[in-house]
C-alpha cells in the first residue's frame, strides 16, 4: 500500500533521524549535499564549511531537504521539505549551535563526547577545528510518503 504521511508522522520522522540530503540549484544545475541536521519542529539546523555548496546557497537560498527510512523496497517512508536557507549570526547562531550539538553530540561514540560515561572530566574543545557556518532552513512546506507491504 502506498500513502501519504500525516503531519505528525512527518514530524516524527524528521525528529528521529540525524542525516539527510540538502538540495540546492544554480544556473539550472541541481546540487545535492549529504548533511547532519537537527529538527526542532520549526526549523532544520545544520552546519557547512566554505565551498561550492555555500556559494550556491548564498546565491539561491531556495532549497529542499530529504530524509528517508527504508527497511526494504516495499517498506519505506520519506519526507521532503521545501524552504529557505538562512545563514546564521548573533543570537540565532548560538541557538542553532545549542540545538545542533545537543541533538548530534550524543550520537557520537567517542569517550571525549561522553565523558560522564567513562569517568573522564573533560570539557569539549573545538578551538582548533575548522569553524563551520551554521544555518537553518525556514520551512515553507513538508510532504511525506510511504509504502508498506
Amino acid at each position: 500500500m502506498l500513502g501519504e504521511l500525516t503531519e505528525s508522522q512527518i514530524n516524527n520522522l524528521l525528529m528521529s533521524q540525524a542525516t539527510g540530503r540538502l538540495g540546492c540549484s544554480i544556473d539550472d544545475q541541481p546540487y545535492i549535499i549529504p548533511v547532519t541536521y537537527a529538527y526542532d519542529g520549526k526549523y532544520i539546523y545544520g552546519q557547512l564549511t566554505e565551498g561550492k555548496k555555500l556559494d550556491i546557497l548564498r546565491k539561491n537560498n531556495k532549497v529542499c531537504f530529504e530524509i528517508d527510512v527504508a527497511l526494504n523496497m516495499q517498506n519505506w517512508q520519506g519526507v521532503i521539505v521545501y524552504g529557505i536557507f538562512e545563514e546564521l549570526k548573533g543570537a540565532n547562531l548560538k541557538e542553532a549551535k545549542d540545538k545542533f550539538y545537543t541533538r548530534n553530540y550524543p550520537l557520537a561514540s567517542h569517550s571525549k563526547v561522553h565523558p560522564h560515561e567513562h569517568g573522564i572530566n573533560v570539557q569539549l574543545d573545538d578551538s582548533n577545528r575548522l569553524k563551520p557556518v551554521m544555518y537553518r532552513i525556514k520551512i515553507k512546506k513538508k510532504t511525506g510518503r510511504f509504502e508498506q507491504l
